[in-house]
């Protein structure tokens, strides 16, 4: 299976370790990985500001990067979703639907495609709770969202009971947004802080030592909120936990 690895801009900038743990993981778990060297950016940030004719040129070398590889996987679920359900600034050929059909975010090609049942390297002795990113769970669909009364179903949560040592905490809201929303935060100073204030509190009352998720633009968010607070919680990507990180 021949898999070309996805890195996320804010990932690549800010948080490469988790880029390295889902390359090792993919890995661990038999694909063969290569990691495209002249990828950029998905689009993301042009579609969400109106700038959608603009991202064109961009959307075209995610195209040509990925458009060879049998899956194309990421640890983001925002930036899967810009890709599967957003990429129409360019002509729709059979290469770029073909792209947009291939494309999984970590979470859901290790639960729909791979179906692991197993992470016998992985033990992490803590209190975790899981943020589910806004476009992951109403966007991909990973989880099941409260305000729908769905049949209750989590994918990274699935993925998660693996660990060995791992106990969740339960939040009070847990599909409520942090208020990151990539540009929001950057327009709406104020409201997003407000509700990234609420978010990290809820999770400090869980007695969560750690939080994690699928995706680093809300934990990066939700860590400065909580560093203003002074609130001891630390984050972690669920890919360097499945990949066996130590805290």
């Amino acid at each position: 299976m021949r898999v070309g690895l996805f890195v996320p801009c804010y990932v690549d900038a800010f948080h490469p370790e988790v880029g390295i743990a889902t390359l090792q993981l993919l890995e661990r778990l038999g694909c063969d990985v290569e990691y495209p060297i002249d990828q950029t950016c998905c689009g993301q940030p042009m579609t969400n500001t109106g700038c959608h004719e603009e991202s064109a040129a961009t959307e075209a070398l995610f195209v040509r990067n990925f458009a060879p590889y049998d899956y194309i996987v990421g640890p983001s679920g925002s930036c899967v979703h810009q890709v599967r359900f957003n990429l129409d600034a360019i002509e729709q050929t059979e290469e770029v639907t073909g792209v947009r059909g291939k494309i999984y975010e970590l979470v859901e090609f290790l639960h729909d495609i791979l179906k692991i049942d197993e992470f016998p390297w992985a033990e992490f002795p803590h209190r975790v709770a899981l943020h589910n990113n806004c476009q992951s769970l109403r966007g991909l669909h990973l989880a099941s969202m409260s305000e729908l009364h769905e049949v209750p179903f989590s994918k990274p949560r699935n993925l998660l009971e693996k660990v060995k040592g791992l106990e969740f905490v339960e939040l009070a809201r847990p599909d409520e947004c942090c208020g990151f929303g990539g540009t929001f935060s950057v327009f709406e100073e104020g409201v997003s802080a407000k509700m990234g204030h609420d978010k990290v509190k809820d999770q400090h009352q869980s007695r969560a030592e750690y939080v994690t998720s699928s995706d680093s633009s809300c934990m990066l968010h939700q860590q400065g909120c909580a560093e203003r607070l002074g609130l001891p919680l630390r984050y972690i990507h669920i890919a360097q936990i499945l990949n066996g990180a130590k805290a």
